[in-house]
């Protein structure tokens, strides 16, 4: 049994669609940031950065065993449960390629799109254009690639797309449009279309 602890976030439906994806048995817990569930010290034992998502794994190795940070769970997820972490080490290189392009990259800045442009009391032009155009940068590198290959990492869905799928779903929130970037569209669809998707963006 794995216990998820999240919340609707891109980072939080990351972790939800993996665990959807490779069939494991898994209560989430809801971790409601906008009470600061995320603070509480019984969380913090958990995730000592006070971030979501966390998991348990009480089959983990040694016996129970706690992870945080959202790439780090893939991964692990990968591992232990075969599935979408290819083992060959050049595929699994173009998968943590990828997957470190949407932790370093897409994740950060297109969270400050976010920011900026829908949540921040204060409008700052600066700061709303310099992270617009950075998110549209960014898309282009996307788009790029998946005019390239079918997902990221290569012919395969891995990791890498569970990763950035949940981020791109809020293109309007990072002044976006997906018609404009018509191989991002073409693999949007294929993974909306996917039901451990449509299952895992429903957690918590």
């Amino acid at each position: 049994m794995i216990d998820l602890y999240t919340w609707g976030t891109p980072n939080g439906r990351k972790v939800s669609v993996m665990l959807e994806e490779v069939g494991a048995t898994y209560k989430a817990f809801p971790i409601d940031i906008n009470k600061d569930d995320q603070f509480k010290p019984e969380f913090l034992k958990i995730s000592p950065n006070n971030k979501i998502p966390a998991i348990v794994d009480h089959d983990g190795p040694g016996g129970t065993f706690s992870l945080f940070e959202s790439g780090a769970i893939l991964m692990y997820l990968g591992e232990r449960f075969g599935r979408f972490y290819p083992k060959a080490a050049r595929a699994r290189a173009e998968t943590n390629k990828w997957l470190m392009f949407q932790m370093g990259g897409v994740g950060p800045m297109l969270g400050q799109a976010h920011h900026f442009r829908k949540f921040a009391k204060v409008q700052i032009p600066y700061a709303i254009d310099r992270y617009t155009n950075e998110a549209a940068r960014l898309y282009r590198v996307l788009d790029q690639r998946l005019g390239e290959s079918e997902y990221l990492a290569g012919p395969d869905y891995t990791i890498a797309d569970i990763a950035t799928y949940p981020w791109i779903w809020r293109h309007e929130f990072q002044g976006q449009r997906l018609e404009d970037h018509p191989n991002v569209q073409r693999w949007f669809q294929a993974n909306a279309a996917r039901p451990a998707v449509e299952r895992g963006f429903k957690v918590p």
